[in-house]
């Protein structure tokens, strides 16, 4: 096999979650560059619309589903849907996730504890158990890709909120436990760990609370946050032939942000 073939996804069928804007966003344009055709989820019509136009600009088939993943049963109804109306596909990226508040633990409600919970965790295990289980089914193995954070192998100073950390620390395990149980079907199970990136989440927190953001980078030994393109390439690797003897890993992408 050359590079290319390493490294290209044609013929696969991807789905990436809350992938209308942001992280997501990059991964599902970067697998349609590199040969796959991609469904993607989000909240907002117009950017699914403009994502998914983008995705079939680059001579891809593309797709958008509107749900909102972070309610379990919601997602679960979701992917309930994209998997009769789309089939099984080859690649499954969990994208979902996001910070609620910054409150301390002692003020913070069950409520709020359940609905991150929900979001960066549920909706990683409800994705992965139904795609995961087509995966097995037809027998032709797959990808999964979590996206966790470098959160989940730290706390973060500064700020509260620890229903975020504990869920993607939680994120990390389970994929650790499906790469464990499903390496013999050959479907490989990943975490991707991303450190702070401007993407319009961060951007709204930098608006709110520019401290958590000067302190994060301050404590970055690149000196910088991520730009939301350069998580792309780790994700087409993890997709494809190239991380086939690769399974239950953990990548941390954050500058260098975990080595104090």
């Amino acid at each position: 096999m050359g590079l290319k073939d390493w490294f290209g996804l044609e013929g696969k069928r991807a789905l990436v979650t809350g992938a209308s804007r942001g992280l997501g966003r990059e991964m599902a344009l970067a697998l349609a560059e590199a040969g796959a055709d991609v469904i993607i989820t989000g909240r907002t019509q117009e950017t699914l619309d403009a994502t998914v136009g983008d995705i079939r600009a680059l001579g891809r088939q593309g797709w958008g589903v509107m749900a909102d993943m972070a309610r379990a049963d919601l997602c679960e109804a979701a992917c309930q849907t994209i998997l009769e109306q789309y089939g099984p596909v080859d690649i499954l990226i969990n994208n979902v996730g996001n910070r609620i508040a910054s409150m301390p633990i002692v003020e913070e409600t069950l409520t709020t504890w359940q609905q991150s919970l929900d979001m960066n965790l549920t909706s990683c295990f409800l994705g992965t158990k139904i795609f995961g289980a087509a995966m097995l089914e037809r027998g032709q193995g797959g990808r999964i890709i979590n996206i966790a954070s470098m959160s989940g192998l730290i706390a973060n100073r500064g700020i509260g909120g620890r229903d975020y950390e504990t869920g993607k620390a939680a994120v990390i395990h389970f994929t650790r436990c499906a790469a464990a149980d499903w390496a013999p079907h050959g479907v490989t199970v990943n975490a991707i760990c991303p450190g702070l990136f401007m993407t319009d989440t961060n951007r709204s927190w930098n608006e709110r609370r520019p401290d958590v953001i000067e302190a994060i980078v301050a404590h970055i030994p690149m000196g910088r946050p991520g730009n939301p393109p350069e998580i792309a390439p780790l994700a087409v690797y993890l997709a494809g032939p190239a991380a086939s003897y690769v399974t239950g890993a953990a990548y941390v992408i954050d500058g260098g942000y975990t080595l104090w």
